[in-house]
C-alpha cells in the first residue's frame, strides 16, 4: 500500500474512475434510454445531466490520479507499484483526451 497521502489519493482516484464510468454507462440504458445524445458536451449536459456529469467527474478523477501520483513519485519519493500503475493509467487517459481534442472523429 502507498505510504504517502498523495499516493493513497492517487490510488483512490484511479479506483473511482472506472466505477464512475460503469455507473455513467448504466445510466445510458436505464435513465436516458429514450433521450438522444447531444452533439457537444454542453448539449449533453443539458439533455442528460447525470450521465454527462458522472462521466466528466470520472475523467477528472483519472487526470487527478495522474497528477497526484506524479507528485507523490517525484516530490515525496513514493515507490509503491500501485501508485506507478495509477499514474500510468491516468497518463494514458490524459493522452487519449488530448488526442481526441487534436484529432476529433
Amino acid at each position: 500500500m502507498p505510504k504517502t497521502i498523495l499516493g493513497k489519493w492517487s490510488l483512490g482516484l484511479i479506483i473511482a474512475m472506472p466505477l464512475l464510468f460503469v455507473f455513467g454507462s448504466s445510466l445510458t440504458n436505464s435513465l436516458y434510454k429514450s433521450v438522444p445524445a447531444g452533439g457537444t458536451i454542453i448539449a449533453d449536459i443539458v439533455t442528460r445531466p447525470a450521465l454527462a456529469i458522472t462521466m466528466l467527474i470520472g475523467m477528472a478523477s483519472g487526470i487527478s490520479a495522474f497528477l497526484t501520483g506524479l507528485t507523490a513519485i517525484t516530490k515525496h519519493k513514493e515507490r509503491n507499484l500501485l501508485v506507478f500503475v495509477a499514474t500510468i493509467i491516468g497518463a494514458a487517459l490524459l493522452l487519449f483526451l488530448i488526442a481526441e481534442i487534436i484529432f476529433p472523429h
